[in-house]
């Protein structure tokens, strides 16, 4: 079994430099993404991360977690009664999660630490978890491993007179066979998806107010996104976008299956997303700019004469790529606007998709470690259109 306790002791003295050299004294973090990343676990409270000196974990529940550093609590304002019994001042300044957290959250937790001066823990812990440690590298590998053995399946999926919702509920016990955790977690408010995206047919041009890279009517309103209940015919592409959560790291894949023989310019659409990312493959490596990526996919676009169906034809996503760890859109983005490089042991997805009006979604996405001299696919599998008979 491995052992993540060494790990997760780095990460937090990671954190600890950062927070010095922003002159910090400290974060108190709540949201489960960044309890788990420090902790190696979920729980309801807080965690308070001094820049120097110990971390404590404040736990309202479960009432079973005791050990070192565990003070049970019932409300945030118990805290300050563990500081004032310990001998361990205030801090000063602290930084809370205020892109995540609710603002009534905010002002409690700047009044029961008799008001520091306060900043963004939200901004820092996404730029801390961009670089993985060889332990979460070692997770995204099993996952990428697991999701391709699960995409070997989705083709025996298929039965003729389906809808993509039937066929996506197939995909769905696939990958629950195959180890996938189910719901996988995602920054920013207003971004539901349940395991992933399968989209067919012109459902593929249907614009969402989810900030992902594709769309999709979905089954309803209330979570517009996604397969939509469009019967599966001739002709048609199905695109499949389900998140590799087989362990709490994601890998990010997409792989494009076909009803019958689709229209050239799909066809070719879905060779120019494979020469996309075979171009950067080859010039990707620390130290490149993230809009230099997207700009060279662009560029091999427009040469193509298909900037109209890339990223959408209603609406385009400006962006290529995005990171992935525990949650499915960490940094770095690859957009023409993106102020990032590359860095050693980032991990992002590549997707340069097409949608072609009538026909559906094409392309590929892969996931991706950048090393030291360029980039490694984690996820291997079939990147042609593939067959449904």
């Amino acid at each position: 079994m491995m052992d993540f306790e060494p790990d997760l002791a780095e990460r937090n003295k990671n954190v600890q430099a950062a927070l010095g050299e922003l002159n910090v004294d400290g974060c108190l973090l709540s949201v489960d993404v960044q309890l788990y990343y420090l902790t190696g676990r979920v729980f309801n409270g807080y965690y308070y991360l001094p820049a120097e000196g110990t971390p404590v974990c404040f736990v309202k529940r479960p009432n079973t977690l005791f050990g070192k550093n565990i003070v049970p609590i019932q409300k945030a304002e118990n805290m300050t009664d563990f500081f004032r019994s310990s001998g361990i001042s205030l801090p000063r300044s602290l930084l809370l999660e205020t892109d995540e957290i609710t603002y009534n959250e905010c002002v409690r937790l700047q009044q029961v630490f008799r008001n520091p001066e306060i900043g963004n823990a939200t901004t820092l812990m996404r730029q801390m978890r961009e670089i993985k440690t060889p332990v979460e590298i070692d997770q995204l590998r099993l996952s990428a491993c697991q999701h391709a053995k699960a995409y070997a399946h989705i083709a025996s999926c298929y039965r003729p007179g389906m809808t993509d919702i039937d066929f996506q509920i197939e995909i769905e016990r696939v990958m629950r066979m195959n180890g996938s955790i189910g719901v996988f977690q995602v920054f920013g408010p207003n971004m539901n998806i349940f395991m992933g995206s399968v989209l067919a047919g012109p459902n593929a041009e249907a614009a969402s107010p989810f900030d992902f890279a594709l769309g999709g009517h979905g089954m309803s309103s209330f979570c517009p996104v996604g397969a939509n209940g469009t019967l599966l015919k001739e002709g048609m592409a199905v695109m499949v976008d389900m998140a590799g959560n087989f362990t709490s790291y994601l890998t990010d894949m997409t792989r494009v299956f076909a009803v019958g023989q689709l229209p050239e310019l799909a066809c070719r659409a879905h060779r120019v997303s494979q020469d996309i990312q075979a171009e950067i493959k080859q010039i990707a490596r620390p130290g490149i700019p993230c809009a230099e990526l997207y700009r060279v996919a662009l560029a091999r676009v427009e040469k193509e004469g298909l900037q109209d169906y890339f990223m959408g034809t209603i609406q385009q996503a400006k962006f290529i790529g995005h990171g992935i760890g525990l949650q499915i859109n960490e940094l770095p983005i690859l957009s023409a606007r993106s102020k990032e490089v590359l860095l050693p042991n980032m991990v992002f997805a590549l997707e340069p998709k097409f949608v072609i009006p009538g026909v559906g979604a094409v392309g590929i996405e892969n996931s991706f470690l950048v090393t030291e001299t360029g980039i490694e696919q984690l996820t291997v599998f079939e990147e042609d259109i593939i067959p449904l008979v």
